[in-house]
């Protein structure tokens, strides 16, 4: 029985090749050419009946179809309309050559990487023959003329179309590879590059699907992980692109589908070979991971980026928008559940970018400070340079002497010598972590507005000890606990949600597999009553059960409803009960790349949110910010400390140290 159809676009029925090359001569004849029948024809047909239709063309009127679009069409919708109309094989061979370098314009390694990455055996040896018989070249040599080391080697292996079939486990070496590569990479003091070559390179996708589940059990971190800290460079872009393939293909263009278009600018040709190449294949797969990955559908992605024939044309060949669809394709599903699974055997070692200052002499800091202070004017970088070089514990030590030498309260002397977001950011960086925290969730309740984002965000992310010691500073300091301060600020289940945050009495526990299931089943049942008993049944396990148990729930969810949680909570619920389960759920499958979108968030668009700016690298710098930054560059495609140079000119010297700590990522 023959694999089901996931592609968007299909055979024609009624196709008549003679009628079409008709319609599209007459689509091109005389002043100026009907683009709307060439789009609604060209991106209704399969690529095989394109090719009758060329075939065609050429009998009835001597010309050849591909040149006479080229005349008729400009810009990017050209290139859309001529990329369907080539084979496949022969349109992949274009991108490749276009994407070595010529005339010096450099290469485009991207490119590469994502047609060779993701090939089968088959479509690899079809596109090795249509580049010879388009160009008169050797497909290997000129990539090996245009490519080196580690990177060019990985490249002939997988131009050689011989990676092993998919029925090919060999379930005795299935541990053995693991152990291999593990021996290859994070077992030794330097890195076997042969050896992740070899393995990744030819072993089948079902084998080495089996291989990286065994490498995550011994190294006790994914094989992406492992490739990111081994290895560098487009070696280490290629790599993982091959692990992202061997994982999901849909998976692995949603991401490219979404970089080619996030941000300012859209790269128009990645955009355009992914929907060519992928449209009669995977599509609808890759509209599901899309949805799954970035919470909203390619379909409105595309609406948004694009425009005119363009966009309606990519708009035809995506073919629907799943923000209103229900449940999960299967592919998606399936992919939900890994991701779950993952995320719950992976142990993550979280580290800050800040860390105790070696020399440290508090006597000296606290003299330094008051004479960055003293006379006219303030030496602000002196100021900067102590207190974002010092961890929190080392600033508290110099509070308290510069109290004893001096008999000033620092705090009160930084208040009165600095200003507006530089004064805020120092003083959070001399508050210890409980006061920070407290003072955030009161400048959250006061004044007009309630920020109910930055509310959500301290009490979903902090232990119990941390919630803990915050309520009791926010008792001390505003002479109100923090309990009554929610109750009298919010209302309905948001408050009830905090509230039950707010005990810091979540459970702490591994995850008990028996009671996940019937936890998961509950809320999948949950999911078909009135939306008020749905809302209590998920905020009594969201919010009491440990992490660690809530990964595994998650990830029987997906099995007991096809949905994924996060889906769930977006179709389902509203306003700050949603905000709130949401980030739950995201801080539950990885708390840096939550803290990462909100960084996102923060700075993106006009003006910048400074107080979650300033709240958030506070208070990570010496838990995970460097894991959060690790985050923000895979999704974003730049560095934080970049982003914040571009982005912001808020304390922008103290920002940039504490995003770019002693290491760069």
């Amino acid at each position: 029985m023959g694999k089901e159809f996931r592609g968007t676009i299909a055979d024609h029925p009624d196709f008549d090749a003679g009628s079409d090359a008709e319609a599209l001569y007459n689509a091109m004849k005389g002043f100026g050419s009907d683009k709307e029948a060439i789009l609604d024809l060209i991106a209704s047909r399969s690529n095989a009946q394109r090719q009758e239709i060329r075939a065609a063309y050429k009998s009835q009127f001597g010309q050849d179809l591909i040149d006479d679009l080229k005349y008729e069409l400009t810009g990017k919708f050209e290139r859309l309309i001529v990329g369907l109309m080539r084979p496949p094989a022969y349109h992949d061979a274009k991108e490749i050559k276009d994407a070595i370098k010529d005339s010096g314009a450099g290469t485009d390694e991207k490119c590469l990487i994502e047609i060779l990455a993701s090939r089968t055996n088959e479509q690899m040896q079809n596109l090795v023959a249509a580049y010879k018989d388009a160009y008169g070249r050797d497909l290997e040599e000129d990539v090996i003329g245009d490519t080196s080391g580690h990177f060019k080697k990985m490249l002939v292996v997988l131009l050689q179309g011989t990676r092993e079939e998919d029925d090919v486990v060999s379930e005795d070496l299935v541990e053995q590879d693991a152990q291999d590569l593990y021996d290859a990479g994070e077992a030794q003091w330097g890195t076997d590059e042969a050896k992740f070559i070899m393995l990744l390179g030819n072993r089948s996708v079902t084998h080495l699907q089996l291989v990286f589940d065994e490498y995550q059990k011994i190294a006790e971190k994914s094989i992406e992980d492992s490739i990111k800290s081994e290895l560098s460079g487009d070696f280490e872009t290629l790599m993982l692109a091959v692990v992202q393939c061997i994982r999901s293909k849909p998976m692995f263009y949603a991401r490219r589908l979404y970089k080619s278009m996030k941000g300012l600018g859209t790269a128009d040709n990645t955009l355009i070979r992914i929907m060519v190449c992928r449209s009669e294949i995977d599509m609808l797969d890759i509209r599901e991971c899309f949805r799954l990955r970035y919470e909203k559908s390619l379909y409105n992605m595309i609406q948004d980026d694009t425009s005119g024939d363009y966009k309606r044309t990519l708009l035809k060949l995506c073919g629907g928008d799943d923000d209103i669809a229900g449940e999960f394709f299967p592919e998606a599903a399936q992919i939900a559940y890994k991701m779950w699974e993952i995320s719950a055997m992976t142990k993550v070692q979280l580290r800050g970018t800040v860390r105790p200052y070696q020399n440290f002499d508090p006597a000296g800091d606290a003299q330094a400070l008051r004479k960055a202070m003293k006379g006219f004017g303030t030496d602000e970088d002196t100021i900067i340079d102590i207190v974002a070089h010092r961890s929190n514990a080392q600033r508290q030590e110099i509070r308290q002497t510069f109290k004893s030498l001096l008999g000033r309260d620092l705090m009160a002397d930084l208040k009165s010598e600095l200003s507006k977001n530089l004064e805020r950011l120092i003083l959070g960086l001399m508050m210890t972590p409980a006061e920070f925290d407290a003072k955030m969730m009161k400048k959250a309740m006061e004044g007009a507005g309630t920020d109910e984002h930055a509310l959500i965000e301290i009490l979903v992310t902090r232990s119990n000890q941390e919630i803990q010691e915050m309520c009791s500073a926010y008792q001390d300091a505003y002479k109100i606990s923090l309990e009554d301060a929610l109750a009298s600020d919010t209302s309905g289940h948001f408050k009830r949600i905090l509230i039950s945050l707010a005990q810091g009495a979540r459970e702490e526990d591994p995850a008990d597999m028996a009671r996940a299931l019937e936890d998961a089943q509950e809320l999948a049942d949950a999911c078909n009553a009135d939306s008020g008993d749905m809302e209590d049944k998920f905020m009594s396990i969201l919010c009491t059960r440990s992490f660690p148990h809530l990964r595994k729930v998650f990830q029987e969810f997906v099995r007991c409803s096809n949905k994924d949680i996060e889906q769930i909570i977006k179709k389902e619920m509203s306003g700050d009960v949603k905000n709130a389960m949401f980030a739950i759920v995201r801080s539950v499958k990885n708390q840096p790349s939550y803290f990462a979108d909100r960084l996102y968030k923060a700075m993106k668009g006009l003006g910048t949110d400074n107080r979650a700016l300033i709240r958030i690298m506070v208070s990570r710098s010496e838990i995970d910010l460097f894991n959060i930054r690790k985050e923000f560059k895979e999704t974003h495609d730049a560095s934080l400390h970049e982003f914040i140079q571009v982005e912001t000119f808020v304390a922008l010297h103290i920002l940039f140290w504490l995003s770019r700590g002693e290491q760069s990522v």
